[in-house]
């Protein structure tokens, strides 16, 4: 508990970033905190009903209130009383929806900065963004606070947050209120429900195999702890007096873990941590971003019917593509900001927070995904990888058009077969190493070995299937076991109707039906296992009438 009544205000203290600066003000033990939400009451977790917010909450030494920034009345009533207000509050950034943005990032910033002159607090925090000063088309390399405001923003949010920032920045001296703004970039880190979620959601359809651009841009990520951290230095910075707080006041500062790190390398850190396998296939951002644009414009027509945000949009496009890295040595020479939890450590923690997420707690698979061997044939066949399968239904109906309905025997076919794929490889080899600034990988010629060991276990296969065939031989010449010999002429009769179906039906016919059988008992497998139960259960007890019968008449 505080020893003064000192009260604070974090608006959007439900949000990701603000949750860990609610709990590190409260673990100060300097202040009373009041968080400032929407919704009329506060909900918890598990793990916060128990922990240090719960707790403060039932001491008091925390309060919830309820208050929409867009109604200054509620804003006034929020920060009454109230000695510092740390503004982390913000729509969501996903959705380009200008109406949203400005309401929230320019309306009601200014009710805070109003409600903070008219309810004379002394400091205010504003949590900004790096993207006030990114175009969305040039990259930034250890960019400082000297970069100015672009004309044209990636999207309304970069946008509004520019505004608003510009606000906070201009009324810092008014009636004693002190402001400065903090730009975190890239929070990441436990609690997240935006990142980490969408990866693995992307892992788990197939989709986190991309990576657009060159993957080589390089990225400033930020552990949300270091984020709350910056807030309190800032705070501290502000409370004193002479030429520190002089310094802080009507600034800002970027804000980040210090370490820049590859963008794509950053997202396979925590894409591999958690069981799924790394994105390797890059596509150029200009191929992408007409689809973007496609995405966007459909969610634009159709997103009061339901539909949900789309991720695919060309403003995430730029910024998963450009290079985004600033200097924080502004913040940690008037801040005294350095970051408390590095990295790798912080990368740590939030792989080990999506321990739910992780590959082998996925659903269990189904029996047809088992049956195909729980590999590349039952992705494709399922469709569990739609690129995989499309990929395969175009390679088989090129074949069919060129190799079957075309008419030409085993052999020309083969050879034609072999003719393209060298064709291919010669002109591959002839490529050079990179075009167009993207690398040309070459196959190694390990690829064309045959293992020994692959070699040997063939060779034992076939062997054990010669001794089979000799074994059946045996005791089809002693004349006895009837059962086999009709096993063997019902196979024999099978194989003789196969062959005297063309190639062509055998493709036209068994092609489809393995890809809508397969997809068809996936979706259908207990009704489908249940008819079968009955089925076989049917044929037992037939056998069984049938043979009591014949016993009795006996």
């Amino acid at each position: 508990m505080a020893t003064e009544d000192r009260w604070c205000v974090v608006t959007g203290g439900r949000g990701f970033a603000a949750r860990h600066l609610v709990e590190m003000l409260i673990r100060s033990g300097k202040w009373l905190v009041r968080i400032a939400d929407l919704g009329p009451s506060i909900k918890l977790e598990s793990n916060e009903e128990h922990g240090i917010l719960g707790e403060a909450l039932r001491s008091g030494s925390a309060q919830y209130v309820s208050a929409d920034l867009r109604d200054k009345a509620q804003v006034i009533k929020a920060c009454q009383g109230v000695e510092v207000v740390f503004h982390m509050a913000a729509p969501d950034s996903s959705v380009n929806n200008y109406q949203l943005h400005h309401s929230v990032n320019v309306v009601g910033t200014k009710n805070v900065i109003d409600a903070c002159i008219e309810c004379k607090v002394k400091r205010l925090i504003y949590t900004s963004s790096p993207s006030v000063v990114f175009d969305g088309v040039h990259g930034i390399i250890n960019g400082d606070e000297s970069l100015a405001y672009p004309r044209k923003h990636n999207d309304t949010y970069s946008a509004t947050k520019t505004e608003g920032e510009a606000l906070v920045i201009k009324s810092n001296g008014i009636n004693g209120l002190l402001t400065c703004c903090i730009r975190p970039s890239s929070i990441f880190g436990p609690g997240d429900k935006l990142l980490v979620p969408s990866l693995v959601a992307a892992a788990r359809a197939g989709k986190s195999k991309f990576i657009i651009g060159d993957g080589n841009n390089m990225y400033d990520f930020t552990y949300v702890e270091n984020v709350a951290h910056a807030h309190i230095c800032a705070e501290q910075a502000l409370a004193n007096e002479g030429v520190v707080a002089e310094r802080v006041a009507g600034q800002a500062f970027f804000v980040t873990n210090m370490e820049p790190i590859k963008f794509w390398e950053f997202m396979s850190l925590i894409i591999e941590g958690l069981g799924y396998e790394r994105p390797r296939i890059k596509i150029p951002a200009s191929v992408m971003m007409p689809i973007a644009y496609i995405v966007e414009l459909t969610y634009k027509m159709f997103a009061s019917y339901g539909m949900r945000v789309p991720q695919l949009t060309p403003s995430r496009i730029r910024l998963l593509s450009c290079s985004r890295t600033f200097n924080c040595s502004k913040a940690k020479d008037r801040l005294g900001y350095a970051p408390i939890v590095s990295l790798q450590e912080g990368l740590r923690r939030t792989i080990e927070s999506y321990a739910h997420l992780r590959a082998d707690c996925r659903p269990r698979r189904s029996k047809a995904f088992i049956y195909l061997g729980s590999g590349k044939v039952a992705q494709t066949l399922l469709w569990k990888d739609k690129k995989l399968s499309l990929t395969a239904v175009l390679v088989l109906i090129a074949f069919y058009h060129y190799f079957i309905a075309s008419g030409y025997t085993i052999i020309t076919a083969v050879s034609q077969l072999l003719m393209m794929a060298s064709l291919f490889l010669f002109a591959h080899g002839l490529l050079p190493a990179k075009i167009l600034g993207y690398t040309i990988e070459k196959i190694p010629a390990s690829n064309f070995h045959f293992p020994k060991e692959t070699a040997h276990r063939s060779a034992l296969v076939v062997g054990s299937i010669w001794n089979s065939a000799v074994d059946v031989l045996i005791s089809l010449c002693k004349g006895k076991d009837w059962m086999l010999f009709t096993k063997v002429v019902l196979s024999l009769l099978i194989l003789s109707f196969l062959g005297a179906t063309t190639l062509q039906r055998v493709f036209v016919i068994g092609v489809p039906f393995a890809f809508i059988a397969f997809y068809i008992y996936e979706k259908k497998e207990e009704e489908i296992d249940g008819l079968i139960h009955e089925a076989v259960s049917f044929g037992s007890k037939l056998k069984s009438d049938v043979t009591k019968r014949y016993l009795t008449s006996k």
